[in-house]
């Protein structure tokens, strides 16, 4: 029997990653500030 939970890294970034967070209010006002580093 398979489990239910058959993880996607792929499709799991594309909603939670880096670049999706990129799109947000909070990381758009901080590049357009300039800062170093966006998010830890």
């Amino acid at each position: 029997m398979k489990r239910t939970y058959q993880p996607n890294n792929r499709k799991k970034s594309k909603k939670l990653g880096f670049f999706a967070r990129m799109e947000t209010k909070i990381i758009k006002n901080r590049r357009r500030k300039g800062r170093k580093v966006l998010s830890h």
